[in-house]
C-alpha cells in the first residue's frame, strides 16, 4: 500500500474524483430546459429527478457503503462507486424517457454515495488530528466547483456538442478513474479485529450506540443537520429574487452561481484553515471555531433579506449565506471524526449524510415549499420572504446545538485527562 506513503497526491485524487462527483451530479440543472425538451418530462418529473429519487438511494446507500468501507479495501469500494456513477451518467445520455432517466440517476446517486464515508476515513487516518480540519476543507471544496463547473461545462461543451454527448464523455471520464483506482488496493483483511467494522447491522447498532453515549457527537450531528437547512432555503432564493424584490432572473442567476463557486470554495478552505488554528485555542475544539463562524456571519445574512436589492449589503449577506455553511463543513467532519473509533468512521460519516440528506434535503425542500403554497393561500404577504427567513434562523439557531457540542467535549476531556498534583 504504497499510495498511503504520499497523503499529498491522494488528498489531490480525491478532490479530482469529489470535483467529478459533484459535476455529474448537477449536470441536470445545468442542461435542464433541454432535458426537459427532450424527454418530454413534466416539472413535476424534473423535481423527482434531482430531489426524491437522488435522496432515496444516495442517503441510505450513503450508511450501507459506510458499512462495507470500515469493513473492506476503502479505494476498492471508491472505485466501484465510480464505476457505477459513471457507467449510469453514460447511459442517462442514451435516456429517452423519464422512467429510463430517473433509474440512471439512482443508481448514479448509489455509486456517488461510496465517495465521501471512505474518502474522509482515509484522509483522517493520512493526516495528524491538528491538519485535519485544512484538509478535509480542500476535500469538501470539490462541492462549489463542481457545482460551478458543471454549468461551465453546459455553457461551453455543451453548448456546441449537446448535452447527451456531454454525458457520455463525463462517463468515459469516470470509468478510466475507476479503472485506475481498482490498482490501488488496500488488504484490511489482516487487521485485527478491533480495527476492522462489524457486518452491516451490528456496525449501525455500534454507530447509534456511540451516539447514545457520547452526546458531544450527538449534538454535533443534530447541530450540522440543521446547518444544512441553509440549502433548503438557497433552493428558493432565486425565486425570492426575483419574485419579492424585483431583480432579474438571468442576471441574478449568473450572480448566484459566481458568488457560491467563490465563496463556496474560499469558506471550505479558509474554513478549515482558520478551525484547525483556532480548534487549539478554544476550549470546545471545533464546534466552538463553527459557533464563532456562525455568530459572524447571522447578522449579514438576515440583514440582507431586508436591505436595498443590488446594494453591498445585499451582496455581503448573500455570499455570507454561501460562505457559512462550507466554511463549517472543515471543523464539522474533524470534530465528528475526532469522537469516534477508526473501525466506525466511515460508518458515521455515512450516517451523517444520511441525516442531512433526509432531514435537511428531502424534508427541508418539501417543507420549505409547502410552506410558501400556505402561506400565499392564506394571503400572506412576501411569503417567499418568510420561508426563506426560517431557514436562515434555523440553520443560525444550530449554534446552540454546536455549543453545546463544545461543552460536552470539554466535559469529556476534562473527565478523562488526570489533574495534575500541586507540589
Amino acid at each position: 500500500m504504497l499510495w498511503k506513503k504520499r497523503p499529498t497526491a491522494v488528498l489531490a485524487s480525491l478532490l479530482v474524483i469529489h470535483v467529478l462527483a459533484h459535476i455529474d451530479r448537477n449536470m441536470l440543472l445545468g442542461f435542464s430546459p433541454q432535458i426537459i425538451a427532450d424527454l418530454k418530462i413534466s416539472n413535476t418529473q424534473y423535481g423527482f429527478l434531482v430531489g426524491v429519487v437522488w435522496v432515496l438511494s444516495f442517503g441510505f446507500m450513503a450508511l450501507f457503503l459506510g458499512s462495507l468501507a470500515d469493513r473492506f479495501s476503502r479505494t476498492r469500494i471508491i472505485a466501484a462507486g465510480v464505476f457505477i456513477w459513471s457507467l449510469c451518467t453514460w447511459a442517462s445520455g442514451h435516456a429517452q424517457s423519464f422512467e429510463q432517466m430517473a433509474l440512471a440517476r439512482f443508481f448514479v446517486a448509489s455509486g456517488e454515495a461510496a465517495l465521501v464515508p471512505a474518502a474522509v476515513s482515509i484522509l483522517t487516518e493520512l493526516f495528524s488530528e491538528q491538519r485535519r480540519s485544512t484538509i478535509m476543507g480542500i476535500f469538501f471544496m470539490g462541492i462549489p466547483m463542481g457545482i460551478g463547473a458543471s454549468f461551465l461545462l453546459a455553457g461551453t461543451f455543451g453548448a456546441s456538442h449537446g448535452w447527451r454527448s456531454t454525458f457520455y464523455a463525463l462517463g468515459w471520464m469516470g470509468i478510466v478513474i475507476a479503472v485506475l483506482l481498482a490498482f490501488l488496493n488496500e488488504d484490511r483483511s489482516q487487521a485485527v479485529t478491533h480495527e476492522r467494522g462489524a457486518p452491516f447491522v451490528q456496525q449501525v447498532r455500534t454507530v447509534l450506540g456511540l451516539m447514545r453515549s457520547r452526546p458531544a457527537l450527538l449534538f454535533l450531528i443534530i447541530a450540522f443537520v440543521l446547518l444544512h437547512i441553509l440549502f433548503a432555503g438557497l433552493s428558493f432564493t432565486q425565486l425570492w429574487m426575483v419574485k419579492e424584490r424585483g431583480m432579474d432572473a438571468s442576471s441574478i442567476a449568473a450572480h448566484i452561481g459566481t458568488f457560491q463557486l467563490l465563496f463556496g470554495a474560499t469558506g471550505s478552505v479558509v474554513g478549515g484553515i482558520v478551525g484547525d488554528r483556532l480548534a487549539r485555542r478554544l476550549p470546545g475544539g471545533h464546534p466552538a471555531v463553527i459557533v464563532l463562524f456562525i455568530a459572524m456571519c447571522a447578522v449579514p445574512m438576515v440583514a440582507y433579506r431586508f436591505v436595498a436589492p443590488g446594494s453591498w449589503a445585499f451582496y455581503v449577506g448573500m455570499c455570507a449565506g454561501f460562505f457559512l455553511p462550507l466554511a463549517c463543513y472543515g471543523s464539522a467532519n474533524a470534530a465528528i471524526m475526532s469522537m469516534v473509533p477508526s473501525q466506525t468512521r466511515s460508518t458515521v460519516a455515512g450516517f451523517t449524510m444520511l441525516c442531512i440528506n433526509v432531514f435537511a434535503i428531502a424534508l427541508g425542500n418539501l417543507a420549505a415549499g409547502r410552506a410558501v403554497d400556505m402561506l400565499a393561500a392564506q394571503g400572506v404577504s412576501a411569503p417567499l420572504t418568510h420561508v426563506v427567513l426560517a431557514t436562515d434562523f434555523i440553520a443560525i439557531g444550530s449554534g446552540a446545538f454546536f455549543a453545546l457540542a463544545a461543552l460536552f467535549s470539554v466535559r469529556r476531556r476534562e473527565s478523562v485527562i488526570p489533574v495534575p498534583a500541586r507540589a
